[in-house]
C-alpha cells in the first residue's frame, strides 16, 4: 500500500509541483492534506484516472458530507435542511433531483442573464475611475457572482454580504474546504426566510421556478431538498467563479506576451476562458467521494470506506493530455478537454454561466483598463485550502 504523505502549509506555495511529482510516481497517492481536518484519503492526479473515477458509480456521493462530518467528530449542524441536494447524492435520488434543475435553470434564462452580468460589471469598474490601484477580489471578483446569484434567485441587493462565502479569510484564519457551521446555519434561517417570501411573492427568478417546478408531483422538490438546492446553487454558484475571475486576471497579468495577445484580439477570449480553466483551474479537488466497494487505481487498491480526492488541479496539467501543461497558451487546442467543472453525471450545471461571467469580466476589465498591472508593493496571497484553489487578495495597478 502506498506510504501515507502528510503536507503542510508549503504544499500551498506550488501545489503543482506535488501533484507532478505524484503523476510521475504512479497517480494515485495516499495523502493528508492541512486545513482539510486531518482526513486520511487516497488523491488521483492522473487525468485518466481522474476522468474514469468521476463517473464511476462505486465511488458514492451519497451522505459524503455527513460521514466526512462524523469523521472530524462534528455533531452539530443543518444537516438535511442543506444538504440534501444534487451533489451530496447518487442515482436514482441525484437523477430525480438534477432533472428538476435542468428544467428551471436552462441555457436560456443563462443567456437572458448577460445584460444583467454586464450591468453590474460596468458598475463595479465605474468605482475604480480615477483610481491607481485596486483590490480585485474584495472590489470585483466576489461582489460580481454574488450580485448575479442574487439577481437571479430575486433576492434583496441589501442582503450580498449574508451569503458570501470564501474558502478562507483575509486574517490568516484557515478553513476546511466547507461552509461553518455558524455560517451554514445563518444562511438556511435566510434561505427559508426568502422562500416564504417566493411562496407569498413568486416573481420569474430561479427560487419561484423550482417553487413551481413538478405542480405537487412526483417532481416537486421537498422542503429540504428546496433549502438544500438553493444553498448548493448560491454556493457553488459564486465560490468557483469568484476564484475563475481572480486567478484569470492574475494568471494573465503574470504572462504578459499572453495578455498582449488577447488585447490585440479579443475574438480569443473564449479559448483563453479555457486554457485559464485548464492552468489554474478554481476548484484545487472535486468533491468528496468514497469507495462503496474496493477499486483498484494505478496498481493501488481502494478500500471500501475510504475517502478519494480527485485533484482537478492535477488532472489539467497531465503532459499526456496537454503537452507541456505548465505553459500558459491562449491558443491550446486542447485546453477544452479540461476537467475543471468535473465529469460525469456531477458536472458543473453552472458552468456555462460561469464562463459567461468570465468572458464579460475580463472583457470589460481589459477594455477599460489597457495598462492593468499587478502592485509591486502587494505579493498576491493564495488560500490555504486544498479544495478550492483562489487567491486571498489581488492587489492591481490601473494605470
Amino acid at each position: 500500500m502506498s506510504d501515507l504523505e502528510i503536507l503542510d502549509d508549503s504544499f500551498f506555495d506550488g501545489p503543482h509541483a506535488t501533484y507532478r511529482r505524484w503523476r510521475e510516481e504512479g497517480g494515485a497517492r495516499r495523502a493528508r492534506y492541512p486545513g482539510l481536518a486531518a482526513v486520511e484519503g487516497w488523491v488521483v492526479t492522473s487525468y485518466a484516472q481522474a476522468r474514469a473515477l468521476l463517473a464511476d458509480p462505486r465511488l458514492s456521493k451519497d451522505g459524503a458530507a455527513e460521514r466526512f462530518g462524523r469523521h472530524i467528530g462534528l455533531t452539530r449542524g443543518p444537516g438535511g435542511a442543506l444538504f440534501t441536494h444534487m451533489l451530496n447524492s447518487d442515482p436514482p435520488h441525484h437523477t430525480r433531483l438534477r432533472r428538476i434543475v435542468q428544467q428551471v435553470f436552462t441555457a436560456r434564462r443563462t443567456a437572458a442573464l448577460r445584460p444583467m452580468i454586464e450591468g453590474h460589471v460596468s458598475d463595479l469598474l465605474d468605482a475604480w475611475e480615477g483610481r491607481e490601484e485596486a483590490e480585485l477580489i474584495s472590489e470585483f471578483a466576489l461582489p460580481l457572482p454574488v450580485a448575479v446569484m442574487f439577481a437571479l434567485f430575486g433576492a434583496s441587493d441589501a442582503d450580498h454580504e449574508l451569503l458570501q462565502v470564501r474558502g478562507n479569510s483575509l486574517d490568516g484564519g484557515q478553513g476546511d474546504g466547507e461552509v461553518s457551521v455558524f455560517t451554514a446555519e445563518s444562511m438556511l434561517g435566510y434561505l427559508r426566510a426568502l422562500i416564504a417570501l417566493k411562496r407569498e411573492r413568486p416573481d420569474n427568478g430561479l427560487l419561484s421556478a423550482l417553487l413551481g417546478a413538478g405542480d405537487g408531483g412526483e417532481d416537486s422538490l421537498s422542503e429540504d431538498e428546496l433549502t438544500s438546492m438553493a444553498f448548493l446553487l448560491f454556493i457553488a454558484g459564486h465560490q468557483t467563479t469568484v476564484n475563475l475571475i481572480a486567478n484569470g486576471v492574475h494568471t494573465l497579468l503574470s504572462h504578459p506576451g499572453q495578455l498582449a495577445a488577447l488585447q490585440r484580439d479579443m475574438t480569443l477570449m473564449p479559448g483563453a476562458v479555457e486554457e485559464i480553466l485548464r492552468y489554474e483551474s478554481p476548484s484545487g479537488l472535486a468533491s468528496l467521494r468514497y469507495a462503496t466497494e474496493p477499486v483498484e487505481v494505478a496498481e493501488e487498491t481502494v478500500a471500501q470506506g475510504e475517502f478519494v480526492q480527485i485533484a482537478l488541479l492535477g488532472a489539467n496539467r497531465d503532459p499526456g493530455v496537454f503537452p507541456d501543461p505548465d505553459r500558459f497558451d491562449i491558443r491550446r487546442e486542447e485546453a477544452a478537454r479540461h476537467l475543471a467543472f468535473g465529469h460525469g453525471i456531477h458536472h458543473c450545471l453552472g458552468a456555462p454561466l460561469a464562463r459567461l461571467q468570465a468572458e464579460i469580466a475580463f472583457t470589460q476589465i481589459l477594455t477599460r483598463y489597457p495598462a492593468l498591472r499587478p502592485s509591486e508593493e502587494r505579493e498576491a496571497r493564495w488560500q490555504a485550502n486544498p479544495r478550492h484553489r483562489g487567491l486571498l487578495s489581488l492587489h492591481v495597478r490601473l494605470k
